[in-house]
Order: structure tokens, then sequence, then C-alpha cells
């Protein structure tokens, strides 16, 4: 098959491929295409028993989409312990058959990119790559390194890290736009993942995304760079909104905020960011580009001393969910949507099931008996509603004082998380989950007794990975009403979306999201 044509300057998706047979790279190269991938990146060095001749002919002559061909030896990270005269020898070959694109460790560089270039002055195009061991260096460092690799006359320069905290990546978008080539630069690893992601909007040449069942941790999967992060509508213009928590793999933030954003068509991405030291993040990404983050667990209540100005009611929780950095001034000033977002389901299931009469103008809460089961940043949102609803309130946490701070602040009763075994509530009472039990992937556990849940009248979880979890499919068995943190999630994500935009929510729209994809 001839060529398929080559990388343009806008950004092009890319899948790495480290297939161990030649047959299932070509196999793979045909899956990753139909996934969405501009172009392939073949791991030589993963293929057992590569015979360079016939396996080059065969990748080359298959190909239904521009490759890079990459032969990493092991001291640059690849798996390739061979001779290093035959590993060479393999690359001019596969510059000579055509590929499109040739991987090039900086040390044998510019030697061999003059003498490819004499020999073929059409051919294939050239890509420098260096891979860093440890932290990602200083700006200055990359700078340096930068400019010693566009002097190879490469096409492409590449750098990789492994990142051990996410503000390094804001060296990696430095040096991505301040490169005189098209650059390529990233980190592996989960905390590296938005080095991925925003990538385009630093001007960055390639995004790598894995293929559907062949997750790598840091990347993207194909089918989120298109369909979430549609990484071809990014620009420089692009705001950032993120989700700043520990973990965040399980986060749905970007299924539902991405589209959302695109549908009322503010130029905005939405992205994981996996922190580990909040002080750090806010003090390196303090760029009016880096416009609002939701604030997830650890972090509710630590995040309230880094915003500038926090809303009444956020104060009065002692938790932040929403940060918005005020474009007048640069000022992070946080909120709180999941009081709201959680009381309002609540109140909403006990109207719909007609366990109160009408729409009066009390709370279906009032005078209940509600019990909290966490008193971190989702609980104290979850206690503080209930409490502005007449309702009575006990709290239960594993730390029994930051139990009897939070009952304190909402005139309420604290007890041990142990003693919840042993709990009776009052008949019609009201449960709500606001710890991560349950959570994917521990789905079997439940904070309360089983044998108890037919007492409450609703229970509540604010997990929504799974969208039904074994809490509620049990209290569901028993009798009782149940909301999912599902519903939490959206009415706090409508809340949150006017907070970074200014605009209304389309509450429909998102609503509509949430039912086809969660």
């Amino acid at each position: 098959m001839g060529s398929v044509g080559v990388l343009t300057n806008s950004v092009m998706v890319c899948a790495p491929l480290m297939a161990e047979s030649v047959e299932q790279m070509v196999i793979d190269m045909h899956s990753a295409k139909a996934q969405g991938a501009d172009v392939v990146e073949v791991r030589l060095d993963c293929i057992n028993e590569f015979q360079p001749s016939q396996d080059l002919e065969t990748i080359i002559r298959n190909k239904p989409l521009p490759v890079i061909i990459v032969y990493r030896p092991k001291w640059e990270g690849g798996q390739y312990e061979g001779d290093e005269h035959r590993r060479l020898e393999a690359l001019r070959l596969a510059n000579d058959l055509g590929a499109d694109y040739i991987d090039l460790e900086l040390k044998v560089a510019s030697e061999l990119i003059e003498e490819l270039r004499n020999k073929h002055q059409n051919g294939g195009k050239f890509i420098v790559s260096s891979y860093l061991n440890g932290a990602t260096p200083s700006k200055e460092s990359l700078g340096h390194l930068a400019a010693t690799m566009q002097a190879t006359e490469a096409d492409i320069i590449k750098v990789v890290s492994d990142a051990d905290d996410i503000t390094e990546m804001e060296r990696i978008f430095h040096m991505l736009s301040h490169c005189e080539v098209p650059a390529v630069a990233y980190s592996v690893g989960e905390r590296g993942l938005i080095s991925q992601l925003l990538c385009p909007k630093f001007g960055g040449a390639l995004v790598y995304g894995s293929m559907e069942g062949n997750s790598i941790p840091g990347l993207p999967t194909l089918d989120s760079l298109r369909e979430a992060y549609k990484v071809d509508c990014i620009n420089s213009d692009t705001k950032v909104f993120g989700l700043v928590s520990k973990p965040v793999g399980h986060s749905k933030g970007p299924m539902l905020h991405n589209p959302t954003l695109r549908h009322v068509k503010f130029n905005g991405i939405y992205v994981p960011m996996f922190v580990d030291d909040l002080k750090k993040f806010f003090d390196v990404y303090a760029s009016p580009d880096f416009a609002g983050y939701s604030v997830g667990f650890p972090y509710k209540e630590a995040v309230v001393q880094f915003c500038e100005e926090v809303h009444p009611l956020a104060k009065c929780i002692g938790a932040v969910n929403t940060i918005i950095r005020r474009p007048c001034d640069g000022k992070l000033i946080g909120y709180n949507t999941d009081c709201e977002g959680s009381i309002t389901a609540i109140e909403d299931a006990l109207r719909d099931q007609k366990y109160v009469n009408g729409r009066s103008l009390n709370s279906p809460l009032a005078g209940k008996q509600f019990v909290v089961v966490g008193a971190g940043g989702a609980g104290r949102a979850i206690a503080v509603g209930a409490k502005s609803r007449g309702a009575r309130l006990i709290i239960f946490d594993i730390d029994l004082e930051r139990a009897k701070g939070l009952a304190r602040a909402v005139s309420g009763e604290a007890q041990h998380f142990e003693s919840l075994a042993h709990f009776q509530p009052e008949n019609g009472a009201i449960l709500a989950n606001a710890t991560p039990i349950g959570m994917h992937p521990s789905t079997d556990r439940i904070p309360a007794a089983e044998e108890t849940l037919g007492n409450y009248q609703l229970v509540f979880d604010a997990v929504y990975t799974p969208r039904k979890t074994r809490l509620l499919k049990d209290a569901d068995a028993a009798g009782a009403i149940t909301v999912s943190g599902v519903e939490m999630f959206l009415r706090q994500a409508i809340g949150q979306f006017k907070l970074f935009t200014g605009r209304e929510a389309p509450k429909d729209f998102m609503r509509e999201i949430v039912l086809a994809k969660f």
C-alpha cells in the first residue's frame, strides 16, 4: 500500500502499538484507524523474534495510515537489548521501504539524519526523541534540550518525562509553546494526563491515545480524545477547567462538561487533574487560562484556605467543590454546589413518591431523622443542607472528633462510624452515604447494616460509580426510596457550569448525557 499521508500542522492523534507479533501489529493498525487514530507508532522492540527485512515490509505494505517506526533500545527506556549496528540497520531499512516517520534517539540522530537525507531526498520525516529519567527538568534545561534536538535538523522533536507531580506539566507546556519546530512533549502516568489533553492548546503536534481494551496509565483512550475531549477543537484561546482530586480515574465529569461546553459554543475543555499538593498546584497554574475547577475527594475542606474569597454558603459548610478564577482580578473564588445538588435530589424523590402532600412550602425533610455517614466535604454539604430544611442530624464518621465538629455546626449528634453497624434508625429516617465506600472498584461494601435499611424511608448514596451501588440495591430490595449519586452529580454540575461560563446551563441537554452515558 502506498503512502497515505503525513502529519499536518494541526494536532494529530497517535496510537502507540506494542504487539508482540507482526500479524497482530497489522491488525492493531487497522483497529487504531477505525477507533479514530490519524497515525500509529509501531514499536519494533516489542515484536518477538523481529526479522527486519521480512517484518518491516509486511508492516509498511499493509499500513492503512501513516506510521512512526520506533526501535527503542533498553538504554532509552525500550526493550531492545541487541547489537546497536543491527538496530540502526533496521531503521535505515524502514526509511528505504517508505516509512512515513522514523523515530531516532538524540544520541544517534545527527549522523543518521544527515546520512538518510542524502540518500533519500524525498523520504520520510525524522522525529528526534529524548526520554528523561526522573522528574521533569527546569524550563531552562528543557529549552537547552529542545535547542540541541532542533540542531539535528529534526522535522519533529519529542521529549518524554516521568512526572512526580502535575505541576511539572507547566514546564512541558512552556517548552511546547516556545519550540521552533513541531514538537511532542508529555509525561507518562496519571499525573501526566493533562500533558496529553492540553497539548493542542500549547502547540503540540501529536496527542497519544490508547486503543479500546488496552489501557495505558496516563493515556486517554482514542475514543475519549475524539468524542469527549474533541482535541481537534482545542486552540490557544481554549479556557481550561478541571477536576482537582486524588485519585481522578473515577470521574465522569469530562463526559458531561465537555459536550455541554461545546453545545453552548463555549471554547473550553474540562480535564482530570491528579493533584498531590494544593499549594504548589495553585501557585504554578496561576494563568487566566486556567479558569475554574471542580474539587473532589479528598480536598473539599482543605482547598478553602487557597480561595481568596468564599461564598457564604460554602463558608458555612466549610467545604468548597467549585472554584472560579474571577476574570477582572484573577482571584480564586470558592463555592459549594454539592449542598443544593444533594438536598434537592432527596426532596424531589420524596415528593415524586408522594410521601408528602402536594408541594407545601415546608421541606419533606422537616422534622425527619437524617443520618449522614461521613463528615468530609460532601458530608458537610449534605448535613448543612438537611439542617436548613429542618431535619434532625446524626453524623457518623471514622474520626469521631470530626463527626463532633460537624454535629456542633448543625446542632446534631455525633457517633463513631463503627457504631453504625448496630444503629437502629427511626422508621421513616433518611440515610445519606457521603463516604467513598462502595465506589468502584470496591463495589461490594456498604456503610450501614443491611438489616436496618428497611427502616429508612429514603437512602441516598453520593457515590456514582457504579450508578447503582450495592447500598442502593440493598435499600431498594428493603423497600426504601433510593437516590443515586448520579442525580447529585448532575445537579451540582449544573450549578458549576453556570459559575464556569456565566451562562445558564442547558439542563435538559445535560440530563440527556447523564441518562445516555452514566
